[in-house]
């Protein structure tokens, strides 16, 4: 059978109102060029259309599985806003601005809710703090309020704090895979070029995907448990590390329906790259920059052992990948299936698809000027983007829809 590629073409979005940015999405014939013929559907016409103004550098954007609807969107100086009904609720659902070191790649990072945040009210997030002189990320646990559902109770439970060495690649990341465990997302720790070797040594938690239960008893010594089935549990290396070699893993997300966890980990001169994250791998940082030996000019240098990424991109197309999502919405039934991912630097926004058991096509689907600094997803499967200098959220629907 002929494959069908996708291919996304930008179309001027002057005189559009709200600021909605437009595209055409174009399914060539089967087996043919890029030219179209009667026979072929007509072109998608998609939009970014606005959300939400006036967030301060929005970094992620989460829904629990309550059924209200509500979106929560992360701001990077420490607050989390509420969006319901396409619209900003007064007030802060979370504020601890007063514990957080902010600005650069420091900040309110990450935010994920408990599976069954329904009825435990349980939520989780990852920021940096400065105690003593010292940059440390902090994984703690909060609460929503039992008397407003759009405010947390005051009470943090910190689960774990890593001590960072430098002030950049500090990951961010959180959220809970369909085995219920909660996976965390570390940089290398930062400089450049990962001078400590932090990514490749076990015995470091930085440059690491973690997996830890915080449901069970706690493990000696840990306020979470440890999977007894992590990789390096009862062999050499930390027990928490699920897979390691990343440089800054910059948003990850799983696709429930195949259980998969997709990583996009930033680059350091050359190379963006996007990994499929699997038990025990090492995806070869700092040995490798995307499929590359780094540093550059350098080859012939050692990959037995290393898992290659399944997409990368030179640093003429963008400079900071950002990790997306696989669209499992009903909207725009041409991109189901496919992992949306983008760079904060070029603004561009690309889809991932795996035409063949581990060949992956990647394809832009457009380009913006936003910074986009993340996806999000709602509980339908839509897709939203983060413009991090705009504060603006956008959602990508089908022109005129609601």
């Amino acid at each position: 059978m002929p494959t069908v590629r996708l291919h996304l073409r930008a179309i001027l979005n002057e005189g559009r109102p709200f600021g909605a940015l437009l595209f055409a999405l174009l399914l060539p014939a089967c087996g043919g060029g890029g030219s179209t013929t009667a026979s072929d559907p007509e072109p998608l016409v998609l939009e970014l259309a606005q959300v939400v103004t006036g967030l301060t550098n929005p970094l992620d954007l989460q829904q629990p599985d309550d059924d209200t609807g509500r979106l929560f969107v992360v701001e990077q100086r420490g607050t989390i806003r509420v969006i319901q009904d396409n619209a900003l609720v007064a007030g802060l659902f979370l504020d601890i601005r007063d514990r957080v070191t902010s600005g650069g790649e420091t900040g309110l990072l990450g935010l994920a809710f408990h599976p069954a945040y329904r009825t435990n009210r349980r939520f989780f997030v990852n920021y940096t703090r400065t105690v003593g002189g010292q940059l440390q990320t902090v994984i703690a646990e909060y609460r929503a309020s039992e008397s407003d559902s759009n405010r947390a109770a005051d009470d943090e439970t910190i689960l774990l704090v890593v001590d960072q060495p430098f002030s950049n690649h500090n990951g961010g990341g959180l959220a809970f895979g369909p085995d219920g465990y909660l996976y965390i997302a570390l940089g290398d720790g930062g400089s450049g070029g990962d001078p400590l070797g932090n990514a490749q040594s076990l015995n470091t938690l930085l440059g690491k995907i973690l997996r830890i239960d915080v449901d069970s008893s706690p493990s000696p010594g840990l306020a979470y448990a440890v999977p007894p089935d992590n990789p390096f549990v009862n062999q050499p290396g930390l027990d928490e590390i699920w897979a390691y070699g990343l440089r800054n893993p910059w948003r990850f997300s799983f696709d429930p329906p195949s259980g998969r966890l997709f990583a996009a980990d930033v680059g350091q001169s050359d190379f963006e790259e996007v990994d499929l994250i699997t038990r025990g791998q090492n995806y070869g940082w700092n040995i490798l920059e995307g499929a590359h030996c780094y540093p550059p000019p350098s080859t012939g240098c050692r990959t037995i052992g290393l898992t290659a990424p399944i997409a990368e991109y030179g640093h003429g197309e963008g400079g900071s990948v950002t990790g997306g999502f696989v669209y499992r919405g009903a909207r725009i039934p041409g991109l189901v299936g496919t992992y949306v991912f983008g760079d904060y630097v070029s603004g561009r926004i690309w889809g991932l698809r795996e035409t063949a058991a581990g060949t992956w096509q990647r394809s832009e689907l457009l380009a913006s000027t936003l910074n986009v600094s993340a996806f999000g997803q709602d509980q339908a499967g839509e897709l939203y983007v983060l413009d991090h200098t705009g504060g603006v959220v956008y959602r990508l629907r089908s022109q005129g829809s609601s």
